[in-house]
């Protein structure tokens, strides 16, 4: 599943826009402005970024600057009320993909963003198959060895998560800010404990274990 990083300072519009992306199949990441979305990449894996332009403090042409210095590969939209020529030459001189003028027709923006994860390469995975063990996001299923493995629902979102970027890196925080809901007790302790149970469940695969990246989180490698 794509994620998407929504940058919108108008709380309203954010909710809308974070609701439609959600229906279509997305997860997304929202933020009120570049500081809470500069956290956001630093967190989570992003597959696209949508940004609003006038933001306090920092505005979405220095967030694309920044983006661009950071990764030259991830797609940007700007999603902007400012619809002059010279907001749009800047907007793509600083290395965004495309850009809409507000009101946006979110049945257009969500073919907009089909079309660049596919130029970018990146496809909606549903579903995870690997040579001793597949996961099925929409049924829900996770089998190893030709026989169901019961995963808690949490268990199942994390391990899913995990096989889907393989090699990459999950703090405990992060883990638990998109596992979790604000008002939870659970510490990272907690994280060990569901991380342990995938373990024991999953511990007869020889396709895939998740590692302990010392002082930081989680991975998983492929064998």
């Amino acid at each position: 599943m794509s994620r998407i990083l929504l940058v919108e300072d108008d709380r309203d519009l954010n909710l809308t826009m974070k609701a439609f992306l959600i229906r279509k199949g997305y997860e997304v990441s929202s933020c009120l402005d570049v500081s809470e979305a500069w956290d956001a990449v630093a967190e989570n894996h992003i597959d696209l970024v949508i940004s609003d332009i006038m933001m306090r403090n920092v505005d979405g042409f220095e967030f694309a600057h920044m983006l661009r210095e950071d990764n030259q590969n991830i797609p940007i939209i700007f999603v902007s009320a400012l619809g002059d020529i010279n907001s749009k030459t800047r907007g793509f001189s600083e290395g965004i993909d495309d850009y809409m003028v507000k009101p946006v027709d979110f049945a257009e923006l969500d073919l907009r963003i089909k079309a660049l994860l596919r130029r970018a390469g990146i496809k909606e995975r549903k579903r995870i198959e690997l040579a001793d063990f597949v996961m099925d996001e929409e049924e829900r299923s996770a089998i190893l060895n030709g026989s169901e493995i019961k995963l808690t629902s949490r268990e199942f979102d994390i391990l899913y998560k995990f096989l889907s970027y393989p090699k990459k890196t999950f703090t405990r925080e992060a883990l638990m800010n998109e596992f979790w809901p604000l008002e939870s007790e659970a510490t990272v302790r907690t994280v060990d404990v569901y991380v342990t149970r995938i373990r024991e469940k999953t511990r007869d695969s020889q396709s895939f274990e998740i590692v302990t990246v010392r002082g930081l989180g989680y991975k998983a490698v492929l064998r």
